[in-house]
């Protein structure tokens, strides 16, 4: 979280980074402004510049630089063993998979300016979690890509509940991650919600905190019924329980 003071009212206010745009938004009047920056989990240990690009009432630019240094952190590995077909999808798959994951990058492409969520980021289960973001996986005994989101521990039928208000944008059964919700939270963060057993929203949908979006199952890749939740981030990959962590009631 990056907070701006500026000595002047800004109309609006934006910062580039890592070859990405984040948005600002005011939080006190229009003098001071504030943003989420997201560092994805594999951005190499050093330091960069944070550039603020704004705009006065009176339209006049400003533009101020900030520093991030970024620290080295490691990860966890988990060992599962799961259906084969997980881990290398029969030929017949192949096309849907790709079809999917197209859409998928589509959609984090999509950029809402607005900010739609309100408020703090609530667990979307009671469960505790149990798999850490950026946990470095091992399946059959093949090296994968680190974990991009948080697993909770919650029996099949629990209802999961949007975290802060959003927009449906997906709702759909997918092949790795089964049955799943993605919220567009505007400005460009999105919660992606995996696994689930039944839907209880359809797309295009506004949702508000608490709102049931389903019920918690085992569909796609997994071990046994729990809950995946990831956020993207202006298309970079961020941990849920800072979200929660940042906007805790």
């Amino acid at each position: 979280m990056i907070e701006v003071q500026s000595t002047e009212p800004l109309k609006n206010l934006l910062g580039r980074i890592f070859e990405r745009v984040f948005f600002f938004y005011p939080d006190t009047g229009q003098k001071v402004w504030r943003g989420l920056v997201g560092i994805d989990l594999q951005t190499p240990p050093e330091n960069y510049s944070l550039q603020l690009e704004g705009m006065t009432l009176d339209e006049v630019p400003i533009r101020a630089n900030h520093s991030l240094k970024i620290v080295s952190k490691t990860f966890p590995t988990r060992r599962l063993t799961v259906d084969e077909k997980f881990v290398n999808p029969p030929q017949t798959e192949l096309e849907r998979i790709q079809k999917e994951s197209k859409r998928i990058r589509e959609i984090f492409a999509q950029l809402t300016p607005q900010r739609l969520w309100k408020g703090p980021f609530n667990s979307p289960v009671p469960g505790a979690p149990t798999s850490g973001f950026g946990k470095r996986s091992i399946l059959n005994g093949q090296p994968r890509s680190p974990h991009g989101g948080t697993d909770f521990s919650a029996g099949t039928g629990t209802p999961v509940r949007s975290p802060s208000r959003g927009k449906v944008v997906l709702a759909s059964n997918l092949y790795y991650s089964g049955n799943t919700v993605i919220l567009d939270h505007g400005q460009g963060l999105y919660s992606y919600f995996g696994h689930l057993s039944s839907f209880a929203v359809e797309e295009e949908t506004l949702v508000s905190a608490g709102d049931l979006l389903g019920n918690v199952g085992a569909t796609g890749r997994v071990t046994g019924p729990h809950l995946h939740w990831s956020v993207r981030l202006c298309r970079t990959r961020v941990d849920p329980l800072s979200l929660m962590s940042l906007f805790s009631e």
